[in-house]
């Protein structure tokens, strides 16, 4: 898969105005059967899966580092990172490349789908189920049309200390 352009992506969810602006937008991507969004304004581009280098005694799902254009970019396998059953990565797999707190991070899905615009009255906060490690992830539940979108909180992908590892593995591939 070639680089993709965010323009190219269909936005055919205009059931709510707002400005040219990238809130209430969200790129929806797929894992398995399931939806997931994340909020535009995080996204820098998406690419097909690069060469990637493993990078040693690191968490599983952060599969290495790639370099893209002379950047170093972390990927993590989200699919890992939920506790799903792997697959082979294929012509369908995507990296989207995010910026979060200026350092950029690769995605790796199993296809991106589209980019719709949900507004807040249609956001639900996650529900909680105790103490579970999985609901940091979600930042809320979206209803749109019929079907449900899980909403990512994607600042809590990484833990601190995965953060603090990879930061020290990414600055020894520099």
């Amino acid at each position: 898969m070639n680089n993709l352009d965010m323009d190219s992506l269909s936005d055919d969810n205009d059931d709510f105005d707002d400005e040219d602006t990238l809130d209430g937008r969200f790129l929806i991507f797929s894992l398995a059967d399931r939806s997931y969004g994340i909020e535009i304004k995080f996204i820098t581009e998406i690419v097909g899966m690069q060469s990637i280098t493993e990078i040693p005694d690191m968490p599983t799902f952060i599969k290495g580092v790639i370099n893209l254009r002379g950047k170093v970019i972390a990927l993590i396998d989200v699919r890992d990172r939920f506790r799903m059953q792997s697959i082979g990565y294929n012509d369908k797999t995507c990296v989207i490349i995010l910026n979060v707190n200026q350092q950029l991070i690769g995605l790796i899905v199993d296809t991106v789908k589209e980019v719709i615009k949900i507004a807040p009255t249609n956001m639900e906060e996650a529900p909680r189920f105790g103490d579970h490690q999985g609901n940091q992830f979600i930042k809320s539940i979206a209803k749109v049309s019929d079907d449900v979108k899980v909403l990512l909180n994607i600042e809590k992908l990484l833990k601190d200390e995965d953060q603090l590892a990879l930061d020290v593995a990414i600055s020894n591939q520099t």
